[in-house]
């Protein structure tokens, strides 16, 4: 199933991608998107988080009542403009799920456009296409809490 989501940051790129890449930001991001348990691990421009979530309603009888999502992002050197790309890939551990994709930090809106674009992909017959449906919300999920957590951490 393709992803393409954007999110609008009010400040330059140079500072979203600081918030980004710091990790008691990302805490709150893992927080906020009820993680049960988690861990971020910033390693200069390398971004690991690793988050136990309840398992969407649909996924439960695969998965039982919680599923480990690790997500893994490699940041590119700013170019001149101050962007950036990123890629972004997210598995569930024992289980079926892949996420590969591509962030790509600009100037524009009201200051940086953050999109993600990708392939979240469910290998189970039959059922894989209603599994990734169930589960694209969740991808989707700690994208845009990052640009509701965003506002009030570029407002300081």
């Amino acid at each position: 199933m393709d992803i393409d989501s954007h999110a609008d940051f009010a400040a330059d790129p140079a500072r979203v991608f600081d918030m980004l890449t710091d990790k008691s930001f990302l805490e709150k991001v893992c927080e906020r998107t009820h993680a049960t348990s988690y861990d971020v691990i910033v390693d200069g421009s390398n971004v690991k988080t690793s988050r136990d979530l309840p398992a969407p309603d649909a996924a439960r009888p695969f998965t039982g009542d919680k599923l480990t999502v690790v997500e893994e992002i490699t940041w590119a050197e700013a170019g001149a403009d101050g962007g950036r790309s990123g890629a972004v890939t997210m598995k569930v551990p024992g289980q079926p799920v892949s996420f590969n994709g591509k962030y790509q930090l600009a100037a524009g809106g009201s200051g940086s456009r953050l999109s993600l674009t990708g392939v979240l992909k469910v290998n189970v017959p039959l059922l894989g296409k209603k599994l990734e449906e169930s589960a694209a919300p969740a991808v989707l999920a700690g994208f845009k809490t990052q640009e509701q957590l965003g506002a009030d951490y570029l407002a300081r």
